[in-house]
């Protein structure tokens, strides 16, 4: 496509959440999975997709209620986005102690548009627009480039939210538009379970299942993956990899019926290098 680096194939896109996100030793143990996983394919470009740190969307929430009962929805969005943009730059410090050169970038940056009239549209098809020159420039400067998660920007320019979870939306949005080989959610649990563990103790993992199967479980309460980002990658036929920051612990694989990549028998599991 358009503006696509010639060595796109070895992309992987790898989305950290804000529930691995808590404090900031999760910070140095997040840049030390990074770290590693680059070390264990040099040739692989990384875009990090970072949500904020656990429980700072709430605050930020519940702060901008104490002024205003109900504070217009381009207000939220913008002072929630402070919380990406802090996690983007505190883990592109974290890289940048243990030796890695990693770009941040900020959500003007990152290329997601919406091309619909509200952020409420954007995981229908053709809702979020690509323009990749920014990302796959930073990419072509240095191996990791990191995004601020969960926003676009709408077509005042303005920062708009994905809804919640939207992060795991920005993470498949960025794998389509760049032709990533593989797009990686890393959760706080290993894989993708019939529910959500923390809730419910008989949630069952499951290694491998169908885009349409992970659905169900979305429309049955599992809120693991955001319903919206599976429609999202089931539409394209995008895999999606779930898996925890345990680089050799189990994981899941979402996928189109069938279909099976290369991927799907080879995840790099990185290891730790002195």
């Amino acid at each position: 496509m358009p503006g696509s680096p010639s060595w796109n194939e070895r992309i992987v896109v790898i989305k950290l959440g804000g529930s691995i996100l808590v404090n900031p030793k999760a910070y140095k143990r997040a840049a030390i999975f990074v770290r590693n996983r680059q070390r264990a394919d040099p040739d692989e470009r990384l875009v990090v997709v970072v949500s904020a740190q656990e429980g700072v969307t709430n605050k930020l929430e519940r702060a901008a209620r104490k002024i205003v009962r109900e504070p217009l929805a381009a207000t939220l969005d913008l002072l929630w986005s402070t919380g990406e943009i802090r996690s983007a730059a505190i883990l592109a410090l974290e890289l940048q102690a243990l030796g890695v050169r990693a770009v941040p970038l900020n959500i003007h940056q990152a290329g997601l548009k919406l091309s619909t009239s509200g952020s409420e549209d954007a995981h229908f098809s053709g809702g979020v627009q690509f323009t990749p020159e920014r990302l796959c420039g930073a990419l072509a400067k240095c191996r990791v480039a990191i995004v601020p998660g969960f926003f676009a920007i709408d077509r005042q320019d303005t920062i708009a939210s994905l809804g919640r979870g939207g992060s795991d939306l920005t993470a498949v949005l960025l794998a389509k538009g760049l032709q990533a080989c593989r797009c990686e959610l890393v959760k706080d649990v290993p894989g993708y379970f019939s529910s959500d563990p923390h809730q419910n103790p008989d949630a069952r993992p499951i290694p491998r299942l169908t885009f349409e199967q992970a659905l169900e479980f979305a429309d049955g309460g599992c809120d693991l993956v955001q319903r919206n980002a599976i429609e999202a990658a089931a539409r394209c036929g995008l895999p999606l990899v779930i898996r925890s920051l345990v680089e050799t612990g189990p994981l899941s694989r979402i996928v189109s019926g069938e279909t099976s990549g290369t991927w799907t028998t080879a995840i790099p599991s990185a290891v730790e290098v002195a």
